[in-house]
């Protein structure tokens, strides 16, 4: 089964089976912009400002109980010990309530929280747990040690609407419900008992609660501006997460078209040499008159051109093929110990004849004793052709093509071809380095080329480690480096002393 959906997955090269792009990132994108796009009274944002308010209250549960304790131990002390404890129950019973709902809301998931029944509850909580403040504000203490026992009340619920104000401010309207009874019962035990000092206590409990409201309004704004924020910062997040997805998509998708394109032309090269191999011969055949003397001398013309049209598209269709292979990764080195010099020397002298028949000087600059080279012999051979032709069809004639080979400032070693032609813009250099690129000076001045034989010469290159360099200005010429990295060269091994290798001969004669 593996098998098969490897062999599958190598003909379908593009797989249309994949998504566009990642389906979870889309959504969450949805989910980001819908929330930046949403203002208080939306059900979402709602939710967003229940899990607030309930977080905050979570975090702050053992603040007010622990309030409460403070003020029934300071009630024990100064007397009022059975109405003080009955009230620090009734309170922080009423407040479990709250604490409950709240933990309650904090752990539930976002998507399930009802808003409007959510925020029904939380008032409802907060109204239950004023209760017992109300109760608080209606203790009397009349065989306290203290006088202004009224004082001491309105100070503790001033810091009680101060706490609750910092704390639910998340929550519209918790203030105002929670503390409305007990202010209210204040006021109507201070009316009942009245005396100058409730006057003053009752008018500052009641102006203190629009300025706590006023207050936690002013948090509550804080609380919109962060979650919109947040919802900011969420959507730009996921906004980078998704053109990261579809880049790499495109860029996948660029992948398999480039081997797919890769795949169709190595197929294609091998399905035409078929034939044209035949064409080849049998055109030979025809030219050579093998099989008999050709009386009309225009068919012996004819069987010329089509062995030389038929040799040039073969030379094409190995370029092609070639450099389909290294695109595609198959281009596999033989690698073995060679001398640079020799195989450089070799390409010289093939290309001598083409290169005297346009009456061009080709001159050689070898550096002596150069170390042997671990490369692949063919792929230096065709990186040193490839040069050498370009030169050659480029130059003209009476001109000369300087050939050297020497080391790298680095330790490695270069192939150089300069030629005194027409030389390539600067701008155009990057298109004749692509495949099937062409400069337009050439291209006006000398034979029309394949465009293939510099990427070749990169991608064999690269194979190795090493790198290529095209310099060039307009009518002076252009040199071409192919530069092999020092991890390639091989270091020379010393020759052993004389002595050393003549004791074991003379131990074997004796």
């Amino acid at each position: 089964m593996a098998l098969h959906r490897a062999s599958t997955a190598d003909k379908i090269i593009v797989d249309r089976r994949k998504a566009h792009r990642n389906s979870d990132v889309a959504r969450t994108v949805r989910k980001t912009r819908d929330r930046l796009a949403q203002k208080v009274g939306n059900p979402a944002f709602d939710r967003e400002l229940l899990k607030l308010h309930a977080s905050a209250m979570v975090h702050s549960a053992a603040a007010i109980p622990l309030m409460v304790a403070v003020v029934a131990v300071a009630g024990a002390f100064i007397g009022m010990s059975t109405s003080i404890l009955i009230w620090a129950l009734i309170a922080a019973t009423c407040y479990a309530g709250l604490a409950f709902v709240a933990r309650k809301t904090d752990r539930a998931d976002i998507t399930s929280i009802d808003p409007v029944r959510s925020r029904r509850t939380f008032l409802i909580a907060h109204f239950v747990s004023g209760l017992g403040w109300a109760y608080f504000a209606s203790l009397g203490c009349g065989e306290c040690s203290v006088d202004q026992f009224s004082v001491v009340k309105a100070v503790v619920l001033l810091i009680a609407i101060a706490a609750t104000a910092i704390i639910a401010s998340s929550l519209r309207g918790a203030l105002l419900v929670t503390f409305f009874a007990p202010v209210a019962v204040y006021a109507y035990a201070g009316v009942r008992d009245w005396q100058p000092i409730d006057a003053i206590m009752i008018g500052l409990l009641v102006v203190s609660l629009p300025f706590f409201s006023y207050v936690a309004g002013n948090l509550y704004s804080s609380a919109v501006m962060y979650l919109f924020f947040r919802s900011e910062k969420d959507a730009l997040i996921a906004e980078l997460e998704t053109a990261k997805a579809m880049s790499d998509e495109a860029r996948r998708r660029a992948e398999d078209a480039n081997l797919a394109k890769s795949r169709f032309l190595a197929s294609m090269s091998h399905e035409l040499r078929t034939p044209l191999n035949a064409i080849l011969g049998f055109s030979e055949v025809m030219a050579k008159e093998v099989l008999g003397p050709i009386q009309n001398q225009t068919y012996r013309e004819y069987a010329r051109d089509i062995h030389d049209s038929g040799q040039h598209l073969l030379d094409l269709i190995n370029e092609i093929l070639d450099l389909s292979r290294i695109e595609a990764g198959r281009y596999q080195l033989h690698e073995e110990a060679v001398w640079l010099s020799a195989i450089v020397e070799e390409c010289c002298h093939l290309v001598e004849l083409k290169a005297r028949n346009k009456d061009i000087r080709v001159t050689q600059q070898f550096e002596p004793t150069l170390p042997r080279l671990f490369a692949d012999e063919r792929a230096v051979r065709q990186i040193t052709l490839n040069l050498l032709s370009n030169a050659i069809k480029f130059t003209p004639a009476g001109g000369e093509v300087m050939v050297r080979v020497g080391w790298t400032a680095g330790g490695g070693q270069y192939v150089s071809v300069r030629d005194n032609g027409p030389g390539i813009p600067p701008d155009e250099i990057p298109v004749v380095l692509s495949a099937f690129g062409q400069g337009s000076i050439a291209i006006k001045s000398a034979e029309q080329g394949t465009g293939l034989g510099l990427p070749i010469v990169q991608g064999l290159i690269a194979m190795h480690g090493g790198e290529f360099e095209l310099h060039s200005k307009l009518r002076e010429g252009t040199e071409a480096i192919a530069i092999f990295p020092a991890a390639r060269v091989m270091e020379v091994l010393p020759a052993m002393p004389m002595k050393a290798v003549a004791t074991p001969m003379t131990a074997r004669r004796r």
